[in-house]
């Protein structure tokens, strides 16, 4: 008989909690964050508007959105002057001192939005990069073997070979052109060692030039590659030096700060951070993935940006409720569970383009 009894009384408590939220008419703060929460003509749809008005009817809310920027929204929150925010919330340490977070509705991560490079600017690029300090440095110590391995020949074959190592300086000539092209592994064969010292130098010269080449090689087409930009995930470590742009507040922002990125322009939102990108202000955006890659997609102006197959800092998003809103967020929770078990849930993730990590 007790565990009728506990169960019932459990319910009841959760009525209890239930009742005191839907006495009150809810202040629940958004801010436009496509595919979550889309503002078109005057309407609201996304992912979050649909979790939210199913939540508010099956639980009997009363509410009223009010639009916000992003950092004044969770600063009402904070103030408990609002008492939900239905936007992508990350959860994070530093938030839940002064907010409640109901259960994570979707994983994702933050990556890095830059500006394509015109044809131009990489033509620009390939040309800037021959002045690339190792370029240089590989290319000075190129031509001291072929002028030391040259005068080396020169020297041991003048008297034994004169037809083909001149003497005076046009020999000397002639023992450049002949560590050049041997260096080079071209190897022409209209001149050759004779003497026993000239080979050895030859020797020297074939195998060990066979060395440098190859890693001569590998340093010039480091240097000349124009797209710097890498796949590796801490590729966003080449920006801490660079202006880089992030929505004030966000927990993108917070983690470009923790990891000592220099030049940080922070925006009230996504819109005006790509256009900056977009006017080059800024070298990159940094932001939560699905909602860039829905932003770009979805305006035409911004075709020229294009976002690195980088991906970081991962995110469980979840409804922010004031401080003093406990009961709810417990019966909102319960909820967003039920729901997320559901097929419309993975239907209506799939008709926007997302998918869990």
């Amino acid at each position: 008989m007790q565990k009728p009894i506990h169960f019932l009384l459990c319910l009841f408590l959760y009525s209890i909690g239930t009742a005191q939220v839907t006495t009150d008419t809810l202040k629940v703060g958004y801010t436009s964050a496509p595919p979550f929460i889309i503002e078109s003509n005057d309407q609201l749809t996304g992912i979050n508007i649909w979790l939210w008005e199913r939540v508010a009817k099956d639980l009997d809310l009363t509410y009223e959105l009010i639009p916000m920027s992003f950092s004044p929204m969770l600063d009402s929150l904070r103030t408990s002057a609002i008492d939900v925010s239905i936007n992508p919330l990350t959860i994070t340490g530093e938030r839940s001192k002064y907010m409640e977070f109901t259960h994570s509705f979707f994983a994702s991560n933050s990556t890095i939005a830059v500006s394509e490079t015109s044809s131009f600017q990489k033509f620009i690029q390939f040309v800037e990069s021959f002045f690339n300090i190792n370029f240089l440095k590989g290319m000075f110590i190129l031509f001291i073997i072929i002028f030391l391995f040259g005068l080396a020949a020169w020297f041991f074959e003048k008297n034994k070979n004169p037809e083909h190592f001149r003497p005076g300086y046009r020999g000397i000539w002639d023992g450049l052109w002949w560590s050049a092209v041997t260096l080079s592994t071209v190897g022409y064969g209209d001149k050759a060692p004779k003497s026993r010292n000239g080979k050895v130098v030859a020797l020297i010269l074939m195998f060990g030039g066979l060395l440098f080449i190859s890693g001569l090689t590998a340093s010039i087409a480091s240097s000349l590659t124009v797209n710097k930009l890498s796949s590796n995930p801490d590729s966003f470590n080449e920006f801490k030096e660079l202006p880089v742009g992030s929505v004030k507040n966000s927990s993108a922002h917070g983690f470009l700060k923790d990891h000592f990125f220099k030049q940080i322009e922070v925006y009230d939102g996504v819109s005006p951070g790509l256009t900056d990108l977009k006017k080059r202000n800024i070298d990159a955006f940094l932001y939560d993935e699905p909602i860039l890659k829905y932003r770009i997609k979805q305006d035409s102006t911004l075709n020229k940006i294009q976002l690195l197959p980088v991906k970081f800092d991962v995110q469980f998003y979840a409804f922010g409720l004031a401080k003093d809103r406990v009961l709810l967020e417990q019966a909102i929770s319960q909820r967003i569970l039920e729901l997320m078990e559901t097929q419309e849930w993975q239907i209506l993730l799939n008709e926007f383009g997302l998918t869990e990590l």
